[in-house]
Formats: C-alpha cells, sequence, structure tokens
C-alpha cells in the first residue's frame, strides 16, 4: 500500500501558508475554528467522470494552492470517487513545496458511490456492495440512496483517506442529511443524527479527522415550517449532547451566491428569543460557514445585471463579480468555486489581491436593482 500523507492542517502550518502571499489583499485569510482559511476554496463536484477530467483537477488542485487557495473540497460520490483520487494525486505532487499542515482538505459522506463509474445495474450494485456485505440495512437507507449510519459512514470516511492517501480529513462533512427527513420523523433523524454525531467524535480522537459539520443544500436555508428544515441550535445541541462543550461540530457547508442569498437574507433561525438569518446563527453558534455553488454550476460566469458590474467595477469578468460577492458577505468563510480547469483557477485567484467588498457594500447592493 502506498504511504499516506500523515498530518492535518494546523494553526502554525496554516499560518506559514499565509506568509507565502505577501502580496495578498487584506481580508482573503480569515482566522477561523483555530486554522487561517483562504477566502476562495476549490470545489470538484463537476466534470466528467474521465481520466481527461482527472488530470485536469490533479493540475487545477496544484495551481490553486500555488497561488493563494488552501482551501480544498470533495465528496467521495463527487464523480463516482475520481475527484477524491485527483485530490490525492494532487497532494502527493505538492507536498515537495508544501506542508500538509498548511492545507485544508475536506470532503463528505452520506450518499450511496458507485466505484470509477456508474455500473450498468446501480440496483444490482448497491445490493451486492451495501446490503450482501452487511454493511447497511434496507432500514438505514432513506429516499433510495442515502445513509447517515455510524457503520456507513465509517467505511466512507476510511475509503476517503484511501483515495486520497491521507492519515487525517481536516472536515469531514456528513452530506445533506436532511434527506433522511423525506422518510423519517424529525426525533428519528435526529436520533439517527446523534448516532452518526457519535462516531464522528470518535474518529476525531482516533485521529482520523480534525473536525466534523454538515454540507447541505435546503437545510437551513429553508423557511422553518419547510420539511427538511433544520434548525442549526438544536443539530448543535445534537453534537452537545455527544460530544459535550468540547465537541468538534465546527463547520456548516451551504449553497450561497446571488441567486440563492436565503442564508443572509431569511431570519429562519431561532438562537434564543431572537430570530436569525443562518449566517448569523453559525456566527452565534460559533461556527465557520463554507459558501458551496458560488457560481451556481457556471450560471452566474456571464450575462449578470449592470448594476451587480456597476457595483463590482473593479473587476474585469462576471465570475470574479460572482466570487467577490460570495467572499465578501459577512458571515461566510470561504467561498467554494468549481474549478477544473487551470486556467479558471487562474482568473478566479486572481482576486487573493483584491479585497473584499465592504460589510456596508454588500448590504446595499441589491438597492441599485
Amino acid at each position: 500500500m502506498t504511504k499516506r500523507i500523515g498530518g492535518m492542517a494546523t494553526p502554525e502550518g496554516t499560518e506559514r501558508y499565509r506568509a507565502r502571499f505577501d502580496q495578498a489583499a487584506e481580508g482573503h485569510f480569515r482566522q477561523e475554528q483555530g486554522l487561517v482559511m483562504s477566502s476562495i476554496g476549490l470545489g470538484t463536484y463537476l466534470g466528467e467522470a474521465d481520466e481527461r477530467t482527472d488530470e485536469l483537477y490533479r493540475r487545477a488542485v496544484v495551481r490553486a494552492v500555488e497561488l493563494g487557495c488552501n482551501v480544498i473540497d470533495s465528496a467521495i460520490n463527487y464523480r463516482f470517487q475520481r475527484s477524491e483520487r485527483s485530490v490525492g494525486a494532487a497532494l502527493a505532487d505538492l507536498m515537495a513545496r508544501f506542508g500538509r499542515e498548511e492545507l485544508i482538505i475536506s470532503t463528505k459522506a452520506g450518499f450511496l458511490s458507485f466505484d470509477q463509474a456508474a455500473p450498468p445495474d446501480p440496483g444490482e450494485y448497491f445490493v451486492q456492495t451495501y446490503l450482501d456485505t452487511g454493511l447497511l440495512t434496507p432500514d438505514d437507507i432513506a429516499a433510495g440512496s442515502h445513509s447517515i449510519a455510524p457503520r456507513y459512514l465509517e467505511h466512507q470516511l476510511d475509503r476517503s483517506l484511501e483515495n486520497m492517501g491521507l492519515e487525517t480529513i481536516d472536515i469531514f462533512y456528513v452530506h445533506n442529511p436532511e434527506t433522511q427527513l423525506e422518510e423519517v420523523s424529525p426525533d428519528v433523524f435526529f436520533d439517527r443524527l446523534r448516532a452518526a454525531f457519535e462516531f464522528l467524535e470518535s474518529a476525531v480522537a482516533a485521529g482520523k479527522i480534525h473536525m466534523y459539520g454538515t454540507a447541505t443544500w435546503n437545510a437551513y436555508r429553508s423557511p422553518s415550517e419547510t420539511r427538511g428544515f433544520l434548525s442549526l441550535g438544536d443539530v448543535v445541541g445534537c453534537a452537545r449532547a455527544v460530544g459535550g462543550d468540547g465537541h468538534h461540530f465546527r463547520v456548516i457547508q451551504l449553497p450561497y451566491n446571488l441567486m440563492m442569498r436565503e442564508a443572509s437574507a431569511l431570519a429562519n433561525q431561532k438562537i434564543g428569543p431572537n430570530a436569525l438569518s443562518a449566517l448569523d446563527a453559525a456566527s452565534e453558534l460559533g461556527l465557520a460557514v463554507i459558501a458551496s455553488a458560488s457560481m451556481m454550476k457556471a450560471r452566474l460566469c456571464q450575462n449578470l445585471p449592470d448594476f451587480i458590474s456597476r457595483k463590482f467595477n473593479n473587476l474585469d469578468s462576471d465570475p470574479k463579480r460572482a466570487v467577490q460577492f460570495v467572499r465578501s458577505t459577512p458571515g461566510i468563510t470561504t467561498a467554494l468555486v468549481g474549478m477544473s480547469q487551470p486556467a479558471h483557477v487562474e482568473e478566479n485567484l486572481s482576486l487573493v489581491g483584491v479585497p473584499p467588498a465592504t460589510p456596508d457594500a454588500i448590504r446595499a447592493l441589491f438597492d441599485a436593482a
């Protein structure tokens, strides 16, 4: 077996990474959960499941780290495990010049995953891989393709560590846990989430992960009466019930962009007597927030409204304006951008040298519409 890369992101290592980039504008690097995190991260969701895309992602990750991005995000089901393996190949290349402790590597598990390609008969694959082996029972699976059973999360975590050639993953997310609420009651859901968090606390103790969180789509940004809505306070309470005040639930990931602003605009989260937005609630609860879908799967790469261009008239492209909006929003730690092309990495990471917009400018942005 190939020797794995040891270590994890550390305060000293990420500070050393920051020091490499004296040209970075103030505000590009942020102190969060004891680590220095870049305001732009690289996501690995999109792309074909083929060797050409594998290589493009490898090169994109290397180039991103070279240019001031130390947050790299993946998931075991992205491109049938190939995205994680591309990240692993890039990390192996980078270790000659960067320390493992400088980089923040995250991944996710929850959806049943294929390996390298979709099988001819997905149903038969799931039965043979997950049910016949005893890894899962039918009762562990929700919506036909989702599980947060502890033994499944353990299996996926071990596979992710293998895929990326790591001894430790910095942030491990439970992927779209709200999927469970399509089939089970809130009480059953929180029993399952508590069991998942118990496993993840044990994974922290074993050195397999540094911290954990939830990567959601609708859960934290939907109206509170919506099926699938999750209270951040309740989720943190679940972690606290398992791990006490020293629990390791430290990060949430949710979609946020120029077209999906609910996380800052909708006061759907109750913290004590106050109704807060998801971003404000996360801040109140001491959580980092990583924004996914910053360019809404490339839909915000062109033809943005004129008022956006006027407000960000110091930037010369719509992709940069879209990313600038997200990274500048108060409460967002890192804006993830899907970048499988080194040329896109170079364009978007030219923002490393551009200060984020002021909070007042972001709040006033849509007043100009």
